[in-house]
C-alpha cells in the first residue's frame, strides 16, 4: 500500500526485538521513531484508530480491555469486504498495544454474526467473480484471525443471539468464549454445500476433537448455549441480560494476569498438541525463566512470601 506524503521527514529508527517485551510470542522486531509525527501515515504513529458511528466494527478502550463490536446490525452483523479490513486494522493496532491484555468482541444488534455476507458472496458466485471475491474478503479476515491467535493477549468472544457460520468460527477461534443462554449456534457451511472458513476448523478442532466436529460441521443444524458449554467450547453461560456485565468481569478477572504470564501461557498452550516433549518442556523453561525475570514476578513473589509474617 502507498501513502502520499507531503514531504520526507527525516527519521532516526531503533529496533528493540519484539521477543524482549512480549515474552512468549515472538512477532516481527518494533520502529521506533523520532520525527515530526503530524507528517507520519496514522499506522506509524501508533495511535488508536478513531472508531465512527457508521463503521463496520468498533473499538473501546477501557484500560487494559479492548472491545471491538462488529457494527452491522442490520445485517446481523455479516461479513463484508470493508468489515473484514476494519477487524484486521483493529487487530493490527491491538496486538502493539502493551497496555492491552484483554481483548472483547462482541456484536451490536440482535446478533453476534450471521457469518459471510451471502448477498454479496451470492451475486459474486452469479456473476463467475467468486474466486477474486472471496479471496479477497478472506484475505483480510483470515489476517485478523491469525492476529487474534498469535498476539500475547486474551481474546474473549461474547456471544448473543445467532452466531452462524463463519459467526460460529469466530466465537470459538477466541481463546475463551461466553455465551447468552439463549445463544444460538449454526454450522450452515454444510446446508449451503461448502466448507468451513473463517478459523472455524482452528477453534473448534482443537477443543473438541476430529469425530465431534465432524459432527457438528455435518450433523448439526443449530446447537445451544449449553451444548457449547458442555462440550468444552463455552466457558460460561449467563442469562441474556447479564451478559453485558459477566462479560465485564470476566474480562476484568483475566486482565488481572501479568502480560508475561498471558503471553507465554497462550503459545504453551497452542503449541502443546503438535509439540515434541523435550522441546515443550525446553519452551516451558524457556518462558518461565523470561517470567521470573520481570518486576510483577518479584512484586508478586514477595507479597506471597510476606503472608503470614
Amino acid at each position: 500500500m502507498s501513502v502520499p506524503w507531503r514531504k520526507r521527514p527525516h527519521l532516526s529508527l531503533s529496533f528493540r526485538p519484539a521477543q524482549e517485551r512480549r515474552p512468549g510470542i515472538v512477532t516481527p522486531a518494533l520502529l521506533r521513531f523520532s520525527s515530526n509525527l503530524d507528517l507520519l501515515p496514522e499506522i506509524f504513529q501508533m495511535t488508536a484508530p478513531v472508531s465512527k458511528p457508521d463503521d463496520p466494527a468498533l473499538l473501546r478502550i477501557e484500560g487494559p480491555i479492548a472491545t471491538i463490536t462488529l457494527n452491522r446490525p442490520a445485517a446481523f452483523n455479516a461479513i463484508n469486504l470493508a468489515i473484514a479490513q476494519r477487524l484486521e486494522q483493529l487487530a493490527a493496532y491491538i496486538e502493539g498495544a502493551d497496555a492491552i491484555r484483554v481483548v472483547v468482541l462482541e456484536g451490536e444488534g440482535r446478533a453476534f454474526c450471521a457469518g459471510g455476507d451471502l448477498q454479496t458472496i451470492g451475486a459474486a458466485a452469479e456473476a463467475g467473480t467468486v474466486t477474486p471475491v472471496v479471496g479477497e474478503l478472506l484475505k483480510h479476515y483470515h489476517a485478523f484471525i491469525e492476529i487474534v491467535r498469535r498476539m500475547p493477549k486474551i481474546s474473549l468472544s461474547s456471544v448473543h443471539g445467532s452466531a452462524a457460520g463463519a459467526g460460529m468460527g469466530l466465537a470459538f477461534v477466541t481463546d475463551l468464549c461466553i455465551a447468552a443462554e439463549d445463544a444460538k449456534f449454526t454450522p450452515a457451511y454444510a446446508k449451503i454445500g461448502v466448507s468451513p472458513d473463517g478459523g472455524s476448523t482452528v477453534g473448534i478442532v482443537g477443543t473438541v476433537g476430529s469425530r465431534r466436529a465432524l459432527q457438528i460441521f455435518l450433523a448439526e443444524d443449530n446447537f445451544t448455549a449449553q451444548q457449547a458449554y458442555e462440550w468444552g467450547l463455552v466457558a460460561k453461560t449467563v442469562p441474556a441480560t447479564e451478559l453485558k456485565a459477566a462479560t465485564r468481569q470476566l474480562a476484568e478477572r483475566l486482565a488481572q494476569n501479568p502480560p508475561a504470564a498471558i503471553a507465554g501461557t497462550k503459545q504453551l498452550v497452542y503449541q502443546a498438541a503438535t509439540t515434541a516433549v523435550k522441546q515443550q518442556l525446553d519452551a516451558e523453561e524457556h518462558k518461565i525463566i523470561m517470567a521470573m525475570n520481570t518486576e510483577a514476578f518479584r512484586a508478586a513473589v514477595k507479597k506471597f512470601t510476606s503472608k503470614g509474617k
